[in-house]
């Protein structure tokens, strides 16, 4: 499972022309599911995020968690996290999790997110062609993967 974290000041996805998830101050997360992730690495994922240290202390220090600080979360699927771009110039994404693997995963990750993080995950709509907006803070981007 791969996710890629930026600390935004604020982000919105749509969809069709309508707004299907929008924050402000908190983490835009885009999320990767590979073929063989299970629930465990799922928890691991929203345990992680929940908990790392990425916003400002009063002392400038990154000390303080999306928890900390009561920030938002707006989670979207992102198969191409898994892109191999080793040969050729057209990226294999065989690695990543079929979509009937993947959405309930991907579910489950915004779920227990959501749990931890004290408020609902805002989502993009798994599968589809999504417009992503975002205003990074810092800024701060950080691949984490288990």
């Amino acid at each position: 499972m791969r996710v890629l974290l930026q600390r935004v000041s604020r982000a919105t996805v749509t969809v069709d022309g309508k707004v299907t998830g929008a924050i402000g101050c908190g983490l835009l997360l885009l999320v990767g599911i590979r073929d063989g992730d299970t629930e465990a690495e799922v928890e691991w994922m929203a345990r992680k995020v929940a908990q790392l240290r990425v916003f400002s202390d009063t002392h400038g220090k990154m000390n303080l968690s999306v928890q900390d600080v009561h920030g938002d979360v707006l989670a979207i699927s992102q198969f191409t996290l898994y892109g191999d771009t080793a040969n050729g110039n057209r990226p294999s994404y065989i690695t990543a999790a079929r979509p009937e693997a993947a959405e309930p995963l991907y579910e489950k990750f915004c779920e227990q997110l959501s749990g931890l993080a004290g408020k609902p995950v805002a989502k993009g709509v798994f599968g589809a062609h999504m417009d992503v907006e975002l205003t990074n803070d810092g800024p701060v981007t950080l691949m984490l993967e288990k």
